[in-house]
């Protein structure tokens, strides 16, 4: 009778709803001791240009694997999180472009594009398996774009690198020798397998042969991947047995697949269709622009397509765990889940009201954050691309969707898996 019951009780909750995303999603396999050796790697400042910033710094687990910032400090940064703060004696050259995105459930096979722009995918029609910023130029050995999406930091002179001039790591980069013999990736696996704790712990995964910059990408896939799969929140074990949701959430739920058409775009059991969408989202720092580039813009998925159709479009995030994610947006412009939901139900209305005291952002005196939203027709073309059309929900219901976000907490996998080591081979600082 009870597996006769439970049907009908999911069924008349959700009457009111879209189809809800019942299958359980599919998750690569992951070699431990592979995992283990990525952890170390992952909070290991030896991967940057300066010594002095890791992976870690930007995708904490204090700070539910992002950083707390809606644009981060890599070099030329001093501190975690929101007191991270300008290194007086190197002070960084900009913000980081982008709001730096949490790393749940990447190790889901659905996932395979990466980045905002989604410019690092999967595809077998490649030589390498990858589609990269690099092209023909992308060294072999990577596992997947997972793997080869941990290492492009590396390469940025904002998050990494470090500036043009101050470091081999930097040298090389401005030079264009990326993977060369002597280009970023063989120096940094240069420095790797240079320490004995390494070097002994890559025995153990790819036996005596050297180490190749791709081993480092790979074990740095495989302990993301192993370290924070978040798949056991209220939603997910209400999808899996009916355990009851609370009763805002529930109606939260209903409103998110249902009247208000979120699961439209947050599709699937991690809320994302993998998709580019032009929502009219604003514009504060740096833009997405190379160094010659005099503009603070930031196009999206034009920039990598080149197609007029994609501009200002950008990557559906995944929400599991968006409650504890904030700043929202890809520049990380809305502090609160109230404040991006109702961005969504007016975008363009709301980038032209625009509240900026709610950006979090450390000072930085050579920045000029408000530059696009200070230029009507940076602004006007933002707004013209936007794809969704404006709705109205009351303030009851924006509170049941806050309510459905929260439900999309895995508690336990906020810590992850393996944790915060007390050490990395290296002796460098590890950041808490």
């Amino acid at each position: 009778m009870k597996r006769l019951i439970l049907p009908l009780l999911l069924a008349a909750s959700t009457a009111a709803a879209g189809p809800l995303p019942r299958e359980e999603p599919l998750f690569r396999p992951v070699d431990p001791a592979e995992a283990a050796l990525g952890q170390l790697l992952f909070y290991d400042p030896i991967l940057s240009g300066n010594r002095e910033v890791a992976c870690a710094t930007c995708h904490h687990p204090r700070f539910a694997t992002s950083d707390g910032l809606s644009l981060g400090l890599g070099d030329g940064g001093t501190g975690l999180g929101p007191d991270r703060k300008p290194n007086p004696a190197n002070l960084p050259e900009q913000r980081i472009p982008r709001n730096s995105p949490a790393l749940f459930n990447l190790g889901a096979a659905e996932f395979t594009h990466f980045f905002a722009d989604g410019r690092l995918e999967d595809d077998l029609t490649r030589p390498h398996g990858i589609r990269t910023p690099l092209g023909e130029d992308m060294a072999e050995g990577f596992d997947n774009a997972l793997s080869a999406q941990a290492m492009f930091p590396v390469l940025s002179p904002d998050e990494m690198a470090g500036h043009y001039t101050e470091n081999d790591v930097a040298k090389a980069v401005r030079l264009g020798f990326i993977t060369t013999e002597g280009g970023a990736w063989s120096i940094l696996a240069a420095r790797v397998e240079a320490i004995p704790e390494y070097r002994a712990a890559f025995d153990g995964v790819i036996g005596p042969r050297p180490i190749a910059f791709a081993d480092i990408a790979n074990a740095m896939g495989a302990f993301i991947a192993l370290e924070w799969r978040a798949d056991d929140s209220p939603f997910d074990r209400y999808l899996r047995d009916g355990t009851p949701l609370e009763a805002a959430a529930e109606r939260g739920m209903r409103l998110f697949y249902g009247k208000a058409g979120c699961g439209s775009c947050h599709a699937g059991r991690f809320q994302t269709d993998h998709g580019f969408h032009a929502i009219a989202m604003p514009q504060i720092g740096p833009g997405k622009a190379a160094r010659f580039e005099g503009h603070n813009r930031d196009v999206g998925r034009m920039r990598v397509t080149g197609d007029a159709k994609d501009a200002y479009a950008f990557r559906t995030p995944p929400l599991r765990n968006v409650a504890r994610t904030a700043p929202y947006g890809h520049s990380g412009a809305y502090a609160t889940l109230e404040g991006v939901i109702r961005h969504h139900l007016g975008p363009v209305a709301a980038l032209a009201g625009y509240d900026a005291g709610q950006r979090v952002l450390p000072e930085l005196a050579v920045q000029s954050d408000l530059a696009i939203l200070s230029a009507p027709a940076e602004v006007q073309a933002i707004a013209a691309a936007n794809s969704l059309a404006p709705q109205s929900l009351g303030d009851g219901e924006i509170a049941d969707l806050v309510a459905f976000l929260n439900a999309l907490t895995d508690s336990a996998s906020l810590p992850g898996r393996l944790g915060v080591p007390e050490a990395v081979p290296s002796g460098l600082p590890v950041a808490r």
